[in-house]
């Protein structure tokens, strides 16, 4: 009898990764299981660190929860639509009607759905380095090919002009913004903003614009909308959602918006896309769109958090503090977002497997990181540290790492 066929992954994951969730958090899972406690410093995840949904987003949730049992509209419920409208008009990006917002499971579902109906295989689509990595996944998982731009830490991490115009191809269909940054914790200014729309405007590419920690911003440090410095001949797709802002990440309640009315009659075929694969997931979790109308137009608990005297503001200050008071290790000051993203300077440390690093770091002192090479930085010389934990519990987290670092070579 002939030995039965293994049953593989697709080739359509050969270039997929998202190291977040990766091989060094398989390792932690481990050493829970066996009784040891590990500070997850991994993912932006409010909940576990003690930020919690605001209490009227909570109560609407369960009131309407009668109402929510059935499929809505593909494209949301037209009171959350409504409310994601205004919200665009606060934030002065002309021409967003309630046609032209899809409501979604989190911003990484439209994220996704967004490059699935835009690419064909071998387009490229012009991804910042660092990024998000679930960006570099969706164009790969889509048949695209992400190119990176670099950023420029002695900038403040902001995205290299000139690299972006050596890269841009005839293969090139859109470049992606993710401001405030993650993992950088950068908020570009709005000249920078403009220099790239015009890039794009030269190029005639679709502009994606990740703005989901818009409203975590420090330092009176102001963020404005891609959107709304385009002009109407762009198409820019806006992403947001409530899980970072109302620290609602479980709901799973993301949108995406269109705006760039000119651009928009050119992009009908793309739009048709959108519309297919919205429906053929038939609608997004209601019950997490009845949050949305009550978290865009209530109070902005956020602000409590970031101002002075605000725990975020305190976890960001604390954070910037420690890893620069580390022999060999340099951080900008995050002006938004919930990150840092610290150098480890080579000549001191000579790390030359960084994802190693991060597991040598998770065995000695029970913390988990994420190598920097996992948000797609080609050298092994970063970590993205969250800075989601009290200060207290936050600096003893980068003292042991201090300590580790003392001592720690490859």
């Amino acid at each position: 009898m002939d030995t039965p066929a293994l049953f593989r992954k697709s080739h359509k994951l050969d270039n997929v990764c998202y190291d977040i969730r990766g091989p060094v958090l398989e390792h932690a899972k481990r050493l829970e299981d066996e009784g040891q406690r590990i500070l997850k410093l991994n993912i932006g995840n409010p909940a576990p660190f003690g930020f919690e949904a605001p209490e009227e987003i909570l109560q609407d949730v369960m009131r309407n929860l009668p109402t929510a049992q059935g499929y809505c509209d593909s494209k949301g419920l037209y009171s959350a639509r409504k409310a994601i409208m205004q919200e665009c008009q606060r934030k002065e990006i002309p021409g967003v009607g309630i046609e032209d917002i899809f409501i979604g499971n989190g911003v990484s579902e439209l994220i996704v759905m967004a490059l699935q109906a835009l690419l064909n295989d071998g387009d490229e689509v012009l991804i910042p380095a660092p990024d998000y990595p679930l960006w570099t996944a969706a164009a790969n998982l889509s048949g695209g090919h992400a190119v990176h731009y670099r950023c420029d830490e002695q900038a403040d991490w902001a995205p290299d002009l000139d690299d972006i115009r050596a890269k841009v191809t005839g293969h090139t269909r859109a470049i992606v913004i993710i401001n405030p940054n993650n993992p950088t914790g950068a908020v570009y200014p709005p000249e920078v903003v403009r220099e790239l729309l015009e890039i794009a405007r030269q190029h005639d590419l679709v502009v994606f614009s990740d703005e989901i920690y818009d409203k975590i911003l420090y330092d009176d440090t102001e963020h404005v909308s891609t959107g709304a410095l385009a002009d109407e001949d762009q198409l820019v797709v806006t992403m947001n959602g409530l899980s970072k802002s109302y620290r609602c990440a479980g709901f799973r309640s993301g949108w995406m918006t269109l705006s760039g009315s000119v651009a928009m009659q050119r992009a009908s075929d793309f739009i048709q896309g959108i519309n297919m694969l919205a429906s053929m997931r038939l609608c997004a979790n209601v019950p997490a769109q009845h949050a949305i109308q009550t978290a865009l137009g209530g109070y902005q608990s956020i602000n409590d958090l970031i101002l002075p005297g605000g725990r975020l503001l305190a976890q960001r200050d604390i954070t910037f503090e420690k890893l620069n008071a580390i022999p060999g290790v340099s951080c900008t000051k995050a002006k938004g977002a919930l990150y840092a993203f610290p150098r480890l300077d080579p000549k001191v440390f000579n790390i030359q497997d960084d994802q190693q690093m991060v597991l040598d770091l998770l065995l000695q002192e029970k913390i988990l990181l994420v190598q920097g090479t996992a948000f797609n930085w080609p050298e092994p010389d970063h970590v993205r540290i969250v800075t989601l934990p009290w200060a207290d519990q936050l600096g003893d987290a980068l003292d042991r790492f201090a300590r580790f670092l003392s001592r720690y070579r490859q």
